[in-house]
């Protein structure tokens, strides 16, 4: 049964129309964040870009020279489309946007992580082997026809990601539609909509819909007699995110998912009506199947469990940010954060209040007072800043304090730590995070909204 699963060969008619799709919207993509300025708010103005922990290093690539970066990632987007050079075009685009998701946390997304995963999945398979220029110019040998397994792999892929999405949302601020009411809350002037938005109704729908949705969109996908109700499903609720929550390309990716779902066949006869019809196969076994098993194994076993990490770290992760990243939970919290940096000088005895205004922008700075992580990177970038002829330098986050969802703020960080001087571990609580303040018995929601 698995044998037949994975090394069938079927039509690859559906790696082709998606291949296509995939390079097109990750043009759109590259080149409409030149266009919308995200570029330049996010890496070339900022004068630290907060990488990810351990990339640091990557901060030295930010500047105005991102500008010519993002457009070779368009460019390489319309080859990866038209199949030309393709594996160098994938494996180059791969590394490079990796190395952007890398590059800045403050515009962080999930769909950013996907898009990754997908690229790094699209240098393993042979979507260039039809309909590409190299095919047509004899690069590679045409073939009508790949592994059944290319199918199920993004199945699974997608499968992770939307299941692991529900479950997340099973916590007591979705359930109640609250955090639909924060979300909604600033679509109040979208046209038609807008009011409508704001509707305790259509929270609760939205609220259940999100949930349902995420939960058994990709089996009811794959099973015939609601294949269709679920297509038609998928266009609605991704066109409503396109429209509502403008989160890019990823809508429209998600619906380019979809051609994996249908009969080859059908894939065929609607995009590629002179392509030569690819009859099964009998199950052939390919050179590489042990490692074939092992690697995508390993890999699976990985996106299993990584979205599970933050149950290893002590206390909430909606309250604590441990382990959220890379584990699909979606649109699940709004945080605010205040406080104030103080540098002192043990050398000097002089103790500095940070004008944050200085270094960082209006995203910047709303993460930097409500994600430990950020706090703890812009301690450590002071202390750069202040650091001369060896002199010792701390840094505190004074009256630090947190708003989660619309609840009151409460402390946050401990001011007494030296964030400066305190290491970072990603796989372990952090004590001077204060213990969560989430009890939802005994503390109430404002009413206020939040950014």
């Amino acid at each position: 049964m698995l044998n037949r699963l994975l090394f069938q060969r079927i039509d690859n008619s559906s790696l082709l129309i998606f291949r296509i799709f995939f390079g097109i919207l990750v043009s759109l993509e590259c080149f409409g964040a030149l266009l919308t300025g995200w570029v330049k708010r996010n890496l070339v103005t900022p004068q630290f870009t907060f990488p990810f922990i351990d990339f640091e290093w990557l901060q030295h690539l930010a500047g105005p020279g991102m500008y010519f970066y993002f457009a070779i990632m368009g460019t390489l987007g319309i080859c990866i489309a038209l199949g030309y050079k393709y594996r160098f075009s994938i494996i180059v685009f791969t590394i490079l946007w990796a190395a952007v998701y890398l590059m800045q946390k403050t515009a962080y997304n999930n769909h950013y992580y996907l898009l990754i995963l997908i690229s790094f999945l699209m240098c393993l398979f042979p979507a260039h082997r039809n309909y590409s220029i190299d095919a047509r110019t004899n690069m590679v040998s045409k073939q009508d026809s790949m592994y059944a397994y290319v199918k199920w792999i993004i199945v699974l892929q997608l499968l992770i990601v939307y299941v692991y999405a529900s479950i997340a949302k099973l916590y007591g601020d979705w359930l109640d539609f609250g955090m639909i009411k924060i979300l909604m809350r600033p679509k109040a002037d979208y046209f038609l909509i807008g009011e409508i938005l704001q509707e305790p109704w259509a929270h609760k729908i939205i609220g259940t819909v999100g949930i349902l949705f995420d939960l058994f969109i990709i089996p009811a996908l794959l099973w015939k007699p609601t294949r269709k109700i679920a297509f038609f499903l998928s266009i609605f609720f991704h066109l409503f995110n396109s429209i509502v929550f403008q989160i890019g390309i990823f809508p429209y990716l998600s619906l380019a998912f979809s051609v994996f779902f249908f009969e080859t066949e059908t894939i065929r006869k609607i995009f590629f009506k002179n392509k030569t019809r690819c009859f099964a196969e009998k199950i052939s076994y390919p050179s590489f199947k042990t490692s074939f098993l092992l690697g995508f194994g390993m890999y699976f076993i990985v996106q299993a469990l990584l979205p599970l990490r933050h149950h290893t770290i002590k206390d909430n992760v909606l309250w604590t940010e441990e382990g959220h990243r890379m584990s699909w939970r979606m649109m699940l919290r709004s945080r605010n954060g205040r406080g104030h940096f103080k540098v002192v000088n043990h050398t000097t005895g002089k103790q500095i209040f940070i004008r944050t205004d200085d270094y960082l922008n209006q995203s910047q700075k709303r993460k930097v007072f409500s994600y430990p992580d950020f706090a703890w990177q812009f301690a450590n970038y002071m202390k750069k800043e202040y650091s001369q002829n060896g002199e010792k330098i701390a840094v505190y986050l004074i009256e630090s304090t947190i708003s989660i969802n619309g609840r009151p703020h409460v402390p946050f960080i401990d001011s007494k730590t030296d964030l400066a001087n305190t290491p970072w571990n990603p796989y372990k609580h952090h004590d001077w995070i204060l213990p969560s303040k989430l009890n939802r018995d005994t503390e109430s929601k404002a009413n206020k909204p939040t950014n």
